[in-house]
């Protein structure tokens, strides 16, 4: 059995969702941690779980990302993990229960194990894996919203993801 380990430096966690029907607004959590174990060569008997801190999100504006920590979003001072356990790995995706502000939906994103590769700075093999999905975040009780005159709402409901991760791996 390999043992990953998880490299946050070289990992990152960013999104986006659609903003007064107009564009896409784009932001990342800088604090998140991902436990993997199984074997490279049988994708299907990974199992881990990843936890990322809401308070960590980050939109590059102070008074956007202040609101979203209150209760109209991630309610950070009552749900201060998001938690994302893998049930099941295959080829081309993995599947998992997602838990946001303590409402559990089984998800299923498109998933991308990258290979490995031997790290010249430190001589660690390293393995790369690729993770994208959309979420509905309505599902998960965020549902803060303000209609547009011109028709249409302030923030889109699905959002998108996409997750790169590194491991540093050992046998």
């Amino acid at each position: 059995m390999t043992t990953f380990n998880f490299d946050p430096a070289h990992s990152v966690l960013e999104f986006s969702v659609r903003h007064l029907m107009i564009s896409n607004v784009k932001g990342k959590f800088k604090d998140f941690d991902v436990n993997l174990e199984g074997d490279l060569n049988d994708l299907n008997s990974l199992k881990g779980t990843a936890i990322i801190k809401a308070e960590s999100v980050d939109t590059n504006v102070a008074d956007r990302d202040g609101h979203l920590r209150t209760g109209d979003f991630f309610d950070t001072d009552n749900y201060p993990d998001i938690k994302f356990e893998i049930t099941s790995v295959d080829e081309k995706s993995v599947t998992g229960n997602l838990t946001i502000k303590d409402v559990t939906q089984e998800e299923t994103f498109d998933a991308s194990y990258e290979g490995t590769s031997k790290n010249p700075l430190n001589g660690a093999e390293t393995a790369g894996f690729v993770i994208n999905g959309t979420i509905n975040r309505e599902k998960y009780g965020m549902s803060f919203n303000q209609k547009l005159e011109t028709g249409g709402v302030m923030v889109g409901k699905d959002v998108k993801f996409q997750a790169s991760l590194e491991f540093a791996l050992e046998e």
